[in-house]
């Protein structure tokens, strides 16, 4: 699935989940003793920047409404959804995963450049 349509759903998807696990007014709980909250953030935001940067869309742009996207999620959970709750460490997990993102777009970016350039 690398052709651009496919991309394109998959970035549908990804976008979707992460908005309904993001603003799903209760969260399933797992006591594991282990950050999973943390890493779920990371992986949201990661996998839906990475995606997006994959189909295309403007880095500058992508990464703005990401980082917005992280706000407003915490300010939402804080303000208006009672069962959940804002938290600086998971807009710190949101922003990491934005950072990884564009990285590892970057990243794959400079090896197809790279494979055009050896040819």
């Amino acid at each position: 699935m690398t052709r651009p349509g496919g991309l394109r759903i998959l970035f549908g998807l990804a976008l979707a989940l992460q908005f309904w696990a993001l603003y799903v007014p209760r969260t399933p709980s797992v006591e594991s003793g282990l950050p999973l909250d943390k890493a779920v953030h990371l992986g949201l935001f990661l996998v839906v920047t990475w995606l997006g940067l994959r189909v295309g869309l403007p880095r500058v742009g992508l990464v703005i409404a990401m980082v917005a996207q992280a706000a407003i999620s915490e300010l939402t959970q804080w303000l208006f959804l009672p069962q959940r709750g804002g938290d600086w460490w998971d807009f710190a997990a949101d922003l990491a995963g934005i950072g990884l993102g564009v990285l590892l777009a970057r990243d794959r970016s400079h090896r197809d450049e790279s494979l055009l350039i050896d040819s």
